[in-house]
């Protein structure tokens, strides 16, 4: 256990974020997410559920602001419109440690691409479908 660090954070996610550099993301997806198919780098979050984990991570990162987007969820196939109740749970965490950041839809391999692409991807045990995000990490400015 250290002072001021989430729990929930274990030493190989904490090691992860503190490699990634301005511009790399993180996916953090659900229980039956392909996630050692995509992931480069695959980090066990088992026991935990997608929300808790971007809660975590997003108490030590600070997501991208050179860019317009840096929060990404999976767009729903044939229903753009739709929205599950997980992503007001997603969009209400990046509202609490990053205000005015949206997060924006990606629609079938759009989202699947991007999160092949990530640094890194956090596997959790989610068992709400559609609990898949991506963040964009940002700077943390001097002084």
């Amino acid at each position: 256990m250290l002072k001021g660090i989430d729990p929930r954070l274990g030493p190989d996610l904490l090691r992860t974020l503190r490699a990634m550099g301005h511009g790399d993301e993180i996916a953090i997806v659900d229980g039956n997410y392909p996630a050692e198919a995509h992931g480069r780098r695959i980090i066990r979050a088992d026991g935990l559920g997608a929300v808790d984990m971007a809660d975590a991570i997003l108490s030590v990162m600070p997501l991208d602001d050179f860019v317009e987007a840096t929060a990404f969820r999976p767009g729903i196939r044939n229903q753009p419109d739709r929205r599950e109740p997980i992503f007001d749970d997603f969009e209400a965490v990046i509202a609490r440690h990053e205000p005015g950041k949206a997060l924006v839809p990606l629609q079938g391999e759009a989202f699947y691409a991007r999160v092949r692409e990530a640094y890194a991807v956090v596997a959790t045990t989610e068992s709400r479908l559609y609990g898949n995000l991506i963040l964009r990490k940002g700077v943390i400015r001097p002084g």
